[in-house]
């Protein structure tokens, strides 16, 4: 019921449904009050959603002021502080660790899949390598002017949001929700979560439950190497395709 709230809450902030944002949250004002036993969890999960609220009036702001369109675009990315600020906050405010995978990364744990174990940095280089080839497909087939006159909001729009999402989904949330209730559901719930977020940027449903498929990628990653390096870096390399093959801008 507390994943169903916030990934539902997730999708009426983001398509701005004021009534149904402030039923949602109401609702988990009540859980928080009548559910001593999640109270840190039903919380953080709040306060992600009040970050999220106050991240979209700001970008409704900027979208009345008159400024380029990709400046607009990385303060969009930018704005997601609001978020990591209300769950640091609420870690604070009960006075629990913050902790965000921040370690080098240990390669020795395998991923187990249903017929096959596969060694982690092996796993990690060909979903890079597939991901490349990808958007190689669609970037070759720009104009290097083009490709060219993308390059610096490419490096600064990758780098802010891949380390942003990162911090908050595959950093702070797994790791906190993967100690207060457990490893499946902190999996899904980040992974979901982090789809359905980009609804907020015009992605349709479908597409942006494709990219939770992403999001079990980097959670996986981030659990077996005990490291958020590696998810950031895949993440960044998947930005830079996005821009230079015309998806995002």
């Amino acid at each position: 019921m507390i994943a169903v709230f916030f990934l539902s809450g997730i999708i009426s902030i983001a398509y701005q449904q004021t009534v149904f944002s402030a039923i949602v949250i109401i609702g988990l004002l009540i859980m928080l009050l009548t559910n001593k036993k999640r109270k840190f969890v039903i919380s953080l999960l709040l306060s992600f959603l009040i970050g999220f609220v106050v991240s979209m009036v700001t970008n409704n702001f900027i979208e009345t002021i008159n400024l380029p369109k990709d400046i607009k675009i990385i303060l969009n990315r930018f704005f997601l502080v609001f978020i990591i600020i209300g769950i640091i906050l609420n870690h604070l405010f009960f006075n629990k660790t913050i902790s965000w995978y921040n370690n080098k990364p240990d390669w020795q744990n395998p991923i187990i899949l249903p017929f096959h174990k596969v060694h982690t940095f092996w796993f990690w280089i060909i979903g890079i390598a597939v991901n490349g080839l990808i958007y190689l497909f669609f970037i070759i087939q720009k104009d290097i002017e083009y490709i060219q006159s993308l390059l610096l909001f490419c490096l600064i729009f990758s780098l802010i949001n891949a380390v942003f999402e990162e911090v908050i989904w595959r950093g702070i949330l797994l790791s906190s929700l993967k100690e207060y209730t457990s490893t499946r559901f902190a999996i899904f719930v980040t992974s979901v979560g982090f789809g359905l977020l980009h609804l907020s940027i015009g992605f349709s449903i479908y597409l942006s439950l494709f990219i939770s498929v992403a999001g079990v990628i980097y959670a996986l990653i981030t659990l077996k190497t005990n490291s958020i390096y590696p998810s950031i870096v895949f993440h960044i390399i998947i930005n830079i395709g996005m821009v230079l093959s015309g998806f995002i801008i």
